[in-house]
């Protein structure tokens, strides 16, 4: 079920919010036995079951599994007092979630790579990815890890399941934190409820139209740039740069519109989730920019990646050497393929560089340069990332680099009156037509502008923390109801053309 369906909006949300918010009501009268606050986790749980099981219902038993495995294992290193007993339990832990996403995610990955090097011709059938496992499984694993340092300590049953299937982050984050979400779930949920209301449908609202009238509308000019090329087609300079530009806004505005949804949903429910996303690219630098762009899977990696690995503890080589492999790592995990492989390495590459930078020189840069630089970099960066292979992106790289020409493309030509015949060919593979030269004149440029100079949506609702204990002095006036109902028509007017979001994919 996506967030952007009319089933979703129309269906699900309300009936489970409605259900939700009438429990209390229903508790009032009964004996004090009766904790509605229990029943309100585990109506949340069960919903949230359901709402992953309308995806795929026969991945229902792997996720419970799943969840009962680790609380079990939780629960048996909570019994023990010896180091070596709790290690073996953890060791067992990181087998067994590594070992389930290892199969479902690169199990295909690995033999294929093992064919080439060994001239065999295994044949592995098709494993369809379950939805969602890279997120709750790295949950899981943060858990164990945080349960074996003694930081957190264990639930009942209810809770640590709505933990890691609460339906908002369920499919794509952002990557909660056991101690971030247990406080919430141990307390008496907030009872301003229309205030919750009106923030989170808010939030809500601003990422559904970042998803369906930003993002959706820019794929129709990034994904014929990248399909011709993965066709063989040699793309010019202009032609190639607008594509990945466009996959740029794009990949923002879809994952950074799924984390609002998600931050609202979790408001409507009396239940903070962390921010995912500050406006990245505005980022000066890019270690800033990892500072701001999908901060949780940041933080994941840097406290149970980096730092296990020695962080910058043992010396500067040694730190260059641990970025690498964490984002060489961080770039797997997002699909079982070179292509992204490489997107993390490049980034890698990038984070040394910005520190060596940092190291050797004294010269203060302007914040403008630093963004430009840091800007076109990034751009540079999701090319492999989202090309389908190698030769899509060697031959986006080559048009980037101006090696087929500089023409500008035939369907600006009204505009320009310039000659190529690039474009044309392009969007030819596809059947598209003037829409094209709208998008690229209008709503590009605007994204553009709106990732760079506009508030991000919890800078406008001023929230003031980004944490789990955070308070918020938005408030909701004519204007702002105005603005929104505007930005809700809008996105309801396209419901035609629902899309899953890139995220899902890993």
């Amino acid at each position: 079920m996506l967030f952007n369906s009319p089933e979703f909006l129309f269906i699900f949300l309300p009936i489970v919010f409605c259900l939700y918010r009438l429990i209390p009501l229903l508790c009032r009268d009964r004996p004090e036995a009766l904790n509605s606050q229990d029943f309100q986790i585990k109506f949340l749980f069960l919903a949230s079951l359901c709402f992953y099981a309308y995806w795929r219902w026969q991945y229902l038993p792997l996720i419970l599994m799943s969840i009962g495995t680790n609380y079990g294992l939780s629960v048996w290193m909570a019994g023990k007092t010896n180091q070596k007993a709790r290690k073996f339990i953890l060791v067992a832990g990181l087998l067994f979630n590594l070992g389930l996403l290892g199969y479902f995610k690169y199990a295909n990955f690995f033999i294929t790579n093992i064919q080439h090097l060994t001239s065999t011709n295994y044949n592995l059938d098709a494993i369809i990815l379950p939805i969602g496992i890279s997120f709750f499984t790295f949950q899981q694993i943060a858990y164990l890890v945080d349960r074996y340092r003694q930081q957190v300590g264990v639930g009942s049953l209810w809770r640590y399941g709505l933990f890691v299937t609460f339906f908002p982050q369920l499919i794509a984050g952002p990557i909660v934190h056991h101690a971030q979400m247990m406080p919430q779930f141990d307390k008496p949920f907030k009872k301003d409820i229309w205030n919750n209301l009106a923030l989170g449908s808010t939030i809500f609202i601003i990422g559904l139209f970042k998803k369906i009238a930003i993002a959706d509308s820019v794929a129709l000019l990034s994904s014929p740039v990248f399909g011709a090329a993965q066709q063989g087609a040699d793309l010019t300079f202009v032609t190639a740069w607008l594509g990945a530009l466009a996959y740029t806004m794009q990949i923002y505005f879809d994952f950074s519109g799924y984390s609002d949804m998600a931050v609202g949903l979790g408001i409507l429910f009396g239940i903070r989730l962390p921010a995912n996303f500050n406006s990245p690219y505005k980022a000066t630098s890019i270690i800033d920019f990892w500072q701001r762009w999908h901060m949780t899977l940041s933080q994941f990696l840097k406290d149970y990646l980096y730092i296990p690995l020695g962080g910058n503890r043992c010396g500067s080589r040694r730190k260059l050497i641990n970025i690498l492999l964490t984002m060489a790592l961080g770039g797997l995990w997002h699909g079982a393929a070179w292509n992204f492989v490489i997107w993390g390495v490049l980034h890698g590459i990038y984070i040394a560089l910005n520190h060596l930078w940092r190291r050797i020189t004294f010269v203060h840069m302007p914040p403008v340069f630093g963004w430009a630089i840091t800007f076109v970099m990034v751009v540079i960066a999701w090319v492999p990332f989202r090309a389908a292979d190698l030769d899509t992106t060697i031959r986006l790289y080559q048009g980037m680099a101006g090696l087929n020409g500089i023409s500008l493309p035939t369907f600006i030509q009204p505009v320009f009156q310039q000659l190529g015949d690039d474009f044309a060919q392009v969007f030819a593979y596809n059947g598209l037509g003037p829409i094209n030269l709208w998008i690229a004149v209008t709503i590009l440029p605007m994204s553009i502008v709106v990732s760079l100079i506009m508030p991000n949506s919890l800078e406008w609702t001023r929230l003031q923390s980004m944490g789990t204990v955070g308070r918020y002095s938005w408030q909701p006036s004519i204007a702002s109801a105005t603005y929104i109902a505007f930005l809700l028509s809008i996105s309801v007017l396209k419901f035609n053309d629902v899309s899953e979001f890139l995220y899902f994919q890993f």
